[in-house]
């Protein structure tokens, strides 16, 4: 029986459903092995009118790039944008792993990129991480400026992103050791422990 309510995804427009399909494959998959007709049979639509959205596979990765980087810039973005605290470290680095454990897609997508390759990887990885790589952030705080001093601060970055983005490509693969879903709000809350006692660590640590 019609009950005039629309379903979800009736209700999401046509690009967002290509979108949606399209980060879920290329997460999958990867690039290369993601073609546009699997993007259009997942959405459940016929190639040429995916066509009509998006001319190019390319030009479709791009645009889940964007969304993609719109919604994990944005939390490095504010801390930027004031003076940086190891207080304001920690709630970004809390934002950036619960951003990455209600959406896996963005770390999947750029393990396959560092396999295989994929266009645009290199300007999504300068837009998401240079700030802190240039040290463009006004650090406040004496120990995050001793790691910029002593040239860490990249290294610094660099590990506690893959700590962050290889727990969701990689937690799945440990479920029955964790005996419990790697996704699940009590794991969540481990992962966020051992990440804040690492961080406090590093801010802890004094150079030679």
């Amino acid at each position: 029986m019609d009950t005039g309510v629309a379903t979800v995804t009736e209700q999401r427009s046509t690009p967002d459903r290509i979108l949606d399909a399209a980060e879920d494959l290329f997460a999958e998959k990867g690039y290369s092995a993601t073609s546009l007709g699997d993007v259009a049979d997942r959405v459940g639509i016929r190639s040429p009118s995916l066509y009509n959205h998006f001319r190019t596979k390319e030009a479709l990765y791009q645009a889940v790039l964007e969304r993609l980087l719109e919604d994990f810039s944005a939390p490095l973005e504010r801390l930027t944008s004031e003076p940086v605290t190891q207080e304001r470290v920690l709630h970004w680095l809390e934002a950036i792993v619960r951003q990455h454990h209600a959406n896996p897609n963005l770390a999947r997508l750029l393990q396959h990129a560092a396999l295989s390759g994929g266009p645009h990887t290199n300007e999504l990885i300068d837009r998401l991480f240079r700030p802190m790589f240039d040290g463009e952030a006004k650090l406040q705080d004496e120990s995050i400026n001793l790691l910029q001093t002593e040239g860490l601060q990249p290294w610094a970055v660099m590990a506690f992103n893959n700590l962050v983005m290889s727990y969701v490509t990689m937690a799945p693969m440990y479920r029955d050791l964790l005996g419990q879903d790697p996704f699940s709000e009590s794991a969540l809350e481990n992962q966020l422990a051992l990440i804040k006692t690492l961080l406090k660590a590093v801010f802890e640590y004094k150079g030679d």
